[in-house]
């Protein structure tokens, strides 16, 4: 089965990836995500927005959450659209592969899609990592199923934390164990792995804070795989960034969450208005201060990220941009 590729910017990952690691290896020119694809209007539109940043040259470096990529990738393609001789290259090793990364001092700007840990503040201290922790948009986390999966329409977080939890591991296998009314048809589980800050948000908040995961399940940090899992059994679920979700959405059904006040569908909308409980989360960049002062193309970036002008951007992946006020609330902390 084919993959079903997270956005028409990018062809794949690993296609990505192959395409920095060459030009890396040939010492050449700049790193970039844009596989020739075409981006529509939006590039007009950052172009624009951009024009002033025009001369701006040099590399970022980006790396981190796999759920952040979208955004990383669609803020690199338009802030290289308006500064033609800039550089910025995205990677996906998972929030914690990446703050991994960024403390070590390999990245200038690290996503993640939870917020940094004391071990990971502690690394970055100790080689003299500062760093500036901003919001970048509002995921709702979502669960999905197979399109023959006409059951689970709506699940409980007691419902979720019953297939989740540690206990469930070996034994909690089938889904008329999470509803007596459901088939008796076996659960196949679809999840990020444990260096991904999706997997640390949704355990804590079904789990429990402290909590752990079930072990045995499907594991990877390449959400693309997750969806390809869910697509080939009836009987699978996963969850993962509402950026995924919405791509492949004629190949999967999310589920409906209901947080204690009833079943309510992940959407922009929902995520808005407060209702989509509890899997609603901030995202994140984290920008280091060095390179924010040694590096004008790093700064420029961040400028370029938290621009209300460029908010549709976000919106384009799916995810909820932030409001003005809170777009001037980041960008302060920056400058």
């Amino acid at each position: 089965m084919a993959f079903k590729f997270l956005t028409k910017r990018t062809a794949t990952f690993a296609a990505l990836t192959a395409i920095s690691l060459s030009i890396a290896a040939c010492g050449g020119g700049g790193t970039s995500t844009d596989t020739g694809a075409d981006t529509g209007a939006a590039t007009d539109a950052g172009t624009e927005t951009a024009a002033a940043g025009d001369g701006i040259t040099g590399d970022v470096l980006i790396d981190g959450s796999s759920t952040v990529f979208p955004v990383s990738e669609a803020m690199a393609e338009e802030f290289m659209a308006a500064n033609s001789g800039a550089n910025v290259t995205v990677g996906t090793s998972g929030t914690g592969g990446g703050f991994e990364k960024f403390c070590n001092g390999e990245t200038d700007v690290s996503g993640a899609s939870r917020p940094i840990e004391e071990d990971e503040i502690a690394n970055c201290e100790a080689n003299g990592i500062e760093f500036v922790e901003v919001e970048v948009a509002t995921d709702a986390l979502t669960v999905v199923v197979n399109p023959a999966n006409d059951w689970a329409t709506c699940l409980t977080v007691e419902e979720l934390n019953t297939m989740w939890a540690p206990e469930a591991q070996g034994s909690v296998t089938n889904w008329n164990q999470i509803r007596p009314d459901f088939p008796d048809q076996e659960i196949l589980l679809y999840g990020p792995g444990t260096d991904s800050g999706t997997f640390d948000y949704f355990t804590e908040v079904i789990n429990g804070e402290g909590g752990a995961s079930r072990g045995d399940y499907t594991a990877s940090e390449d959400d693309n795989q997750l969806v390809q899992g869910v697509e080939g059994d009836s009987g699978a679920i996963a969850y993962f960034g509402f950026a995924y979700y919405v791509e492949n959405q004629d190949q999967l059904t999310s589920v409906e969450i209901d947080g204690g006040n009833g079943c309510v569908a992940p959407s922009q909308e929902a995520v808005l208005s407060g209702d989509y409980t509890p899997l609603s989360r901030p995202l994140f960049m984290y920008f280091s201060t060095s390179s924010l002062a040694e590096k004008p193309q790093v700064a420029a970036f961040a400028n370029f990220v938290l621009d209300p002008a460029n908010k549709a951007f976000v919106e384009e992946t799916g995810y909820v941009s932030l409001s003005d006020d809170q777009y001037a609330e980041q960008k302060a902390k920056v400058e």
